[in-house]
């Protein structure tokens, strides 16, 4: 299980290697994403709060990388945090997410990408439930949900 302590010193120290890599040119993926996932996901935009449904999807199953459809969540550690993005208490294993110092917008946060294609997926924060304390704040752009 992940913790504050441990996103702090992966941002900070180098995060754990991916089980595969998928890595393509900015043209390469925008011939494969449509404009809106492009921008989230490759130019590190965010969607708008309360835009997606996902925000209010609690059923079982996983949460995959839209870009390369590495799973990164299980619907067991999702929650309402009353943001209006998905958010998750934890990944579905410590190296499925990059974490970056971001310290855009006038704000100090942990960015949190793909450790797999490099997507932009969110940040990450220290207030979310037990046992974690981490409320993953996921772009529901840059997530898609499979079935058990």
């Amino acid at each position: 299980m992940i913790n504050w302590q441990d996103v702090i010193e992966l941002a900070k120290n180098g995060n754990l290697p991916a089980d595969r890599r998928v890595e393509k040119t900015p043209e390469q993926w925008r011939e494969l994403l449509d404009e809106d996932v492009f921008h989230v996901t490759r130019e590190k935009g965010t969607e708008r709060a309360f835009s997606s449904q996902m925000c209010n999807l609690f059923e079982p199953g996983k949460y995959q990388c839209v870009c390369c459809d590495t799973l990164l969540f299980d619907a067991q550690n999702k929650f309402d945090s009353g943001t209006g993005w998905p958010s998750f208490n934890e990944p579905v294993s410590k190296n499925v997410i990059a974490y970056h110092q971001d310290l855009s917008h006038g704000m100090q946060r942990i960015e949190t990408t793909c450790s797999t294609c490099d997507a932009h997926l969110g940040h990450v924060f220290p207030d979310g439930p037990e046992p974690t304390g981490l409320r993953y704040c996921m772009n529901a752009l840059a997530l898609k949900k499979v079935a058990e």
